[in-house]
């Protein structure tokens, strides 16, 4: 099902709850994409609008990892499993939490421009978004939810993958999704426009709702032909994972989206082979991140341009990645990652190296840890080399582990998997940058150091 905008898409998720407009809803608008559908949801069930705020706790070594989360009202969620596995103090748990909580106000202000939230003790309330990816912040929002008071919780949205559409069934009373395709990676590719939602959209949204008013701007956009149901929409061919070797080198550049039977479970990715390729990096990935990471992605296009082909695909499914505590599975993401370096083995003859980004970086180096693995260079990126334990000595694949020089956790535990291993290692410490290098030019040291050491390990 293919939706031309978020009008549209909040348009025929309402004919879904038409069933709850005898119930008295009170609609709640993820921001900011969830708004706009949540506005037409609202309007045609002529129920109140409001915003559910919701900020996600993350590792202080790990932004992208939440612990928990937090909601207006003082509504505190935490994952007791992650803060064990993380290894989290109080001082730490403290800290992300007032910063968070700051922010939490600070966009519930914006957004309501002086209103008070809508009070939702003993309502039905309807928690709507544009669509859901892992489902970790829709579960959450429900949570938050609930513990506001709510008598009833109805999860909408108007796209989702099965794995977290059914996940989420038990953190709703109920969910109402529009389609759940198989061929799910992104949100964004069941729009037709999916274009980003600014604050002062969401802003003007919910004034209108507060005050009744109907500017005309919720109107259709133009005639829309839907698809057939769960036919994505994508200008790509997919690789089974049944194809035929693709020999030494490359005849050509390949750029293709690939499934990769790992275990039984089908990973998507993303093979670049420039022309001539000599060698193919596998890129894991780290925990809250996934194959579409915009700092792997600029790295794979480094090396790229340095000729060499690279790999990056996702070591969970959707419903997998909903459950946080799975990142820190490193056995299993391990034999995942090796599954799928037998799969690249029949497509290409050429050395095949790694490179890791936080927990992603102790599945490497576990995989590569493997007495078969035959890996020929290893790069982690901000990396949990800790996590994988006492193999650590079983790695024999030159490792380059790269730190940010104000990353102190990370580059205590960096500087003892460097006494622990047994191969070729080098530590490169990028200075000023944090866990997940956002300083200007950090990245860029990265990849140039990934570049490098892959080239002069892989190739020369």
């Amino acid at each position: 099902m293919l939706f031309t905008d978020r009008v549209d898409a909040g348009q025929r998720l309402a004919e879904a709850l038409r069933h709850l407009e005898g119930e008295n809803p009170v609609v709640l608008g993820l921001p900011r994409g969830g708004v706009p559908v949540a506005f037409q949801v609202a309007r045609a069930l002529h129920a109140p609008l409001d915003v559910i705020v919701v900020r996600k706790l993350g590792v202080p070594y790990q932004r992208e990892l939440g612990f928990g989360a937090i909601g207006e009202g003082g509504v505190r969620v935490i994952s007791d499993d992650i803060v064990r596995r993380g290894r989290l103090g109080q001082d730490d748990l403290d800290s992300v939490e007032q910063a968070e909580a700051a922010e939490l106000t600070r966009q519930a202000h914006r957004f309501r421009a002086g209103r008070t939230r809508l009070p939702l003790t003993g309502r039905t309330a309807i928690v709507v978004d544009d669509g859901i990816a892992t489902g970790a912040t829709a579960a959450a929002a429900c949570q938050v939810v609930r513990a506001q008071g709510a008598a009833r919780v109805v999860l909408a949205a108007p796209v989702a993958p099965p794995e977290a559409a059914e996940r989420l069934r038990a953190q709703a009373d109920e969910l109402v999704c529009l389609s759940t395709p198989f061929g799910f990676s992104a949100v964004g590719e069941w729009y037709r426009d999916f274009s980003q939602t600014p604050d002062d959209e969401v802003i003007s949204l919910l004034e209108q709702a507060a005050s009744g008013t109907d500017t005309g701007s919720d109107a259709p956009t133009g005639p829309h032909t839907p698809d057939a149901p769960d036919t994505p929409h994508t200008d790509t061919d997919t690789d089974t994972g049944t194809g035929t070797g693709a020999g030494t080198e490359a005849d050509g550049d390949v750029t293709e989206e690939v499934a990769i039977d790992a275990a039984g479970v089908r990973l998507t990715g993303d093979l670049d082979l420039p022309s001539g390729a000599k060698a193919v990096v596998m890129f894991a990935h780290g925990s809250g991140s996934s194959r579409h990471s915009p700092r792997n992605r600029r790295v794979a296009a480094a090396l790229n341009r340095a000729g060499l082909g690279t790999l990056l695909f996702d070591l969970l499914t959707p419903a997998e990645e909903a459950d946080r505590a799975n990142v820190f599975d490193i056995e299993t993401l391990a034999g995942r990652l090796t599954d799928a370096t037998e799969w690249l083995r029949g497509r290409v003859s050429v050395p095949i190296g790694y490179f890791g980004a936080s927990t992603g970086a102790a599945a490497a180096l576990r995989a590569a840890a493997a007495p078969n693995a035959d890996i020929g260079a290893v790069v982690s990126r901000g990396g949990r080399p800790d996590l994988a334990g006492p193999l650590l000595v079983g790695v024999r694949a030159p490792t380059l582990l790269i730190v940010g020089g104000n990353d102190p956790l990370v580059l205590d535990l960096n500087r003892e998997a460097k006494e622990a291993l047994r191969c070729e290692t080098q530590l490169e410490i990028v200075p000023g940058a944090t866990h997940l290098f956002e300083e200007h030019g950090a990245l860029d040291q990265v990849a140039d150091l990934a570049r490098d050491w892959f080239l002069g390990h892989l190739v020369g």
